[in-house]
Order: structure tokens, then sequence, then C-alpha cells
């Protein structure tokens, strides 16, 4: 269960690709850690990444694999609408997220970083 008494999803990277997928306007605009040079869609795209890990573990044993991702929209400006879709999607499969904003200087455009973390992996004793 996370702090606020919700019941986390389980969801792998690939389910995770696929929902950041479904968002409208996004179908063809993310991919993993960064696209190919020379391939990035016109602006907004997503960006998603594997950060670490924070397992759950006691007695020398890994009860559950929780991978932290960093999920990146980039924009040309703020874009309200984009963040909604977003913050609607990590809603609807109950991930809990932080939220931060930067401008990036030398590619003139804004990204907003949602931290969030997936339960992989559940096992059995």
């Amino acid at each position: 269960m996370s702090q606020n008494g919700r019941e986390r999803m389980r969801m792998t990277l690939k389910e995770l690709n696929a929902a950041l997928k479904s968002i409208p306007g996004f179908d063809k605009k993310v991919a993993y850690r960064a696209f190919p040079v020379g391939k990035a869609p016109k602006l907004p795209f997503i960006c998603y990444l594997c950060t670490n890990t924070d397992n759950f573990d006691a007695d020398d044993y890994v009860y559950q694999v929780i991978q932290e991702v960093d999920i990146e929209l980039y924009t040309a400006k703020k874009d309200e609408e984009s963040e909604s879709a977003i913050e609607k999607m990590l809603a609807d499969n109950h991930l809990g997220w932080e939220k931060y904003e930067d401008y990036i200087d030398s590619e003139n455009c804004y990204m907003i970083t949602y931290s969030t973390a997936l339960i992989i992996t559940q096992t059995t004793t």
C-alpha cells in the first residue's frame, strides 16, 4: 500500500510505454531515454527512463522490486493540457508522482519531469 492508503499499480515498463502512448497526441511521440539523433519528433514529446530502484527487502531478501522512473515532457511553451493528460494517466494507474520544471536554454524548450515508482515484481515466500 502507498502512504495515502491506495494500493499501487503493478506495472511493467512496457505497460508504462503503452499508457504514455495512449495519451492523445503522443502515440508516436514517446521514447525510452531519448529519440535517435535527428529523429526526435516535433515538440511536444515524452521520454522516460529508469533512474534507480527502491526495493522492499528484509533479511537479505527482496520482496518487491520497485523501479523509480522519470517521465520527461518536452514542450516549446508551457503546456498545461499535456501536463494534465500525463497527470490523469498517472492517477488512473494509481501512480504517485512528484513534478519538477526546468527550461533548457540550449534546446529552447521546457522539460517537465514526473518522478514515479513502479512495482515491477512481487515475490512470494
